[in-house]
Formats: structure tokens, C-alpha cells, sequence
């Protein structure tokens, strides 16, 4: 495991974004407006339900975010597969938190359950994701996690078997 902090300010998620976290060519989140969180709160290696792995993040919710201007004029909504990108970026990051190397890829989600909506009037979103598996062989390195997305303490999006692989290539 490598030796980085177990929690994360914007300042330090944008340094990842720019690639100067985990180093060049390793996981990076992506930049504003993309970057789904302002903060991680806890993340670990061996923690979580199945013990191996989770990532607890935080996003807060103001009524001028891009989405709602778009999404729908008239009826804001966050669309919900920015939602599920926030739950793959942090599968991601843990895989280089851990010092795995190579750069991140989504490689699927086996479900997802959209039950409620992000709105302005929202004030923060929470992250929870569990590692079911993390693999790191000679050919493979990936995470398979679960995940949940909470809107002010209630659950809005359920994934399970999300998949994240990390690429030298």
C-alpha cells in the first residue's frame, strides 16, 4: 500500500486531475466541470463490508452547477449518469491510491437503480464505495466495487459490480 493520506481536499483532487498525485501516466481524476467531488473523506485499502477497499466522498450541491442550466430548462435536474461517473472516478482513484499503476477506464457496471433526483435545492452529495474485489496481477489490475450515492442522508442511486481497470498502455 502506498503511503498517502486517508483523506482529500479539492486542492489535492485537483492536483490528481493535473496528474501530479499518483505521477504521470497513473490514475488521474478528471478536471472541472467532470470532477464529480469536492472531497474525500476516508478512503482505505482493506476497509468497508467485504474488507477490501472503500472511498467515502462528498460533492456540494449549488444551484448554479452546470448540469441544471442544461438539464432540463425549466425542470433542473442532475442527470444520473454524472452520478455514476462520480462512483467510477473513486473506484479509480483507490486503485492509485493503493500505488497500482496505469491510467483508469470504466469496464462496466453489472446495476444500477435510480431512485430519486438531485435538484438545486439539494445541499450535498455523499459517495460510498465498497470493493467487493481488487486484483493486481501481472495482466490485470482492477477494482469491482458497490456502490451508493446519497443526497442529503437519502439514497438516490444504487450500482452494483462496477468495474475499473487500470492500463500502463
Amino acid at each position: 500500500m502506498a503511503d498517502y493520506p486517508t483523506s482529500f481536499d479539492k486542492d489535492d483532487l485537483l492536483k490528481c486531475a493535473r496528474g501530479e498525485l499518483f505521477g504521470p501516466g497513473n490514475a488521474q481524476l478528471p478536471e472541472p466541470p467532470m470532477l464529480m467531488m469536492d472531497r474525500i473523506t476516508d478512503i482505505s485499502g482493506d476497509g468497508g463490508p467485504h474488507g477490501k477497499g472503500h472511498v467515502v466522498a462528498e460533492f456540494d450541491i449549488h444551484p448554479d452547477l452546470w448540469f441544471f442550466e442544461c438539464h432540463f430548462p425549466g425542470n433542473p435536474i442532475m442527470p444520473g449518469c454524472l452520478g455514476l461517473d462520480g462512483l467510477w472516478q473513486l473506484t479509480g482513484f483507490n486503485l492509485g491510491w493503493r500505488g497500482w499503476q496505469g491510467r483508469g477506464y470504466a469496464l462496466g457496471v453489472g446495476e444500477v437503480k435510480l431512485t430519486g433526483m438531485v435538484r438545486p435545492d439539494r445541499k450535498m452529495l455523499t459517495y460510498y464505495v465498497d470493493f467487493t474485489k481488487a486484483v493486481q496481477t501481472r495482466r490485470l489490475t482492477m477494482g469491482v466495487a458497490d456502490g451508493r450515492v446519497e443526497a442529503d442522508g437519502e439514497t438516490i442511486y444504487q450500482v452494483k459490480d462496477m468495474k475499473v481497470a487500470l492500463s500502463e498502455s
